[in-house]
């Protein structure tokens, strides 16, 4: 597998912003491009993007001439997922390399199932603060990306993202069993993202005793049940210790769903207490935790003007 050079991004939320700046910084800004229709182009250009404070710009280029990219970063929400795929379809060649840093555990498949899931590396972007309100990104926490391969066959892609990873100065983990992990990181955003945003509150408010702390952990052990009759073995352990990296995060800080419900977004209500409901019938488990978290999301987002 050649050496990568050339990274497209789609999608301008905090992590797109957040992985953007990073290859920008440490490998120049020709290393790194997002890819936008023209209505996007439009908008990003009236837009003063800044990072943690400091003003950044980035090339945007037209996703119906972009030219194929060593490696795309799919940084987009859910809701926004099909659309994200034609928009990268100029950008992906036969060595391109793919990764989703969207939550959640179907993404890869349903882009492996347009590209080819030979280019999919399977990864999880973890432990980073990131919040994005309008064009200004703020963190304090960069995390890391959890990364790994569904097959042998595509151990030489491994090997030229870590090599890269390592040149752009982003922290990562190659994992051996990464679909637990995956899993694993479900299981947290279940929790945390749907607590926030149905409790209107922040990640501390996750962390401290009460009916949202209580609903955080419970929405999670509903995962749990699930994953293993997914044969997935999720444990108590590791509800632990995503909880303990919760508790390394800023206090005051919050998920995307949570600055989604802020600023009346669609939220990924779906992909979270929809998909635990909608796999949990197939297997003829309770989920009454995830079901009153729907429905409350779902009334929120019923009143947004």
């Amino acid at each position: 597998m050649k050496e990568i050079q050339t990274t497209a991004i789609v999608g301008m939320g905090a992590l797109g912003l957040l992985y953007g700046n990073q290859i920008a910084a440490e490998l120049g800004t020709s290393a790194v491009r997002f890819i936008a229709d023209k209505d996007r182009i439009k908008k990003y250009r009236e837009m003063n993007f800044t990072v943690n404070g400091e003003r950044r710009s980035f090339p945007v280029e037209d996703c119906e001439t972009a030219a194929p990219a060593d490696f795309i970063i799919v940084a987009v929400k859910y809701n926004a997922l099909p659309a994200a795929l034609d928009t990268m379809k100029h950008c992906v060649g036969p060595d391109t390399t793919i990764i989703s840093v969207m939550n959640g555990i179907s993404s890869e498949q349903i882009i492996g199932e347009r590209y080819g899931h030979e280019k999919v590396l399977y990864s999880i972007a973890q432990g980073m603060d990131a919040m994005k309100f309008g064009a200004a990104l703020t963190y304090t926490k960069f995390g890391e990306l959890r990364i790994g391969v569904r097959t042998p066959d595509q151990a030489d892609r491994l090997k030229a993202m870590t090599d890269f990873l390592d040149r752009a100065k982003i922290a990562y983990v190659a994992e051996d069993d990464i679909l637990h992990r995956l899993w694993g990181k479900f299981m947290l955003n279940v929790g945390v993202n749907q607590t926030c945003m149905a409790y209107e509150t922040t990640y501390s408010g996750t962390l401290t005793t009460g009916e949202a702390h209580d609903t955080m952990v419970g929405a999670m052990r509903e995962v749990i049940a699930l994953a293993k009759a997914e044969h997935v073995n999720l444990t108590e352990q590791d509800l632990e210790d995503y909880i303990r990296l919760l508790e390394t995060l800023s206090p005051d800080g919050m998920p995307s769903m949570r600055q989604d419900g802020i600023s009346h977004r669609p939220s990924e209500v779906e992909m979270f207490a929809g998909t635990v409901g909608r796999m949990a019938k197939k297997h003829g488990l309770s989920t009454p935790v995830n079901d009153r978290l729907y429905e409350r999301i779902k009334e929120m987002e019923a009143q947004y003007s």
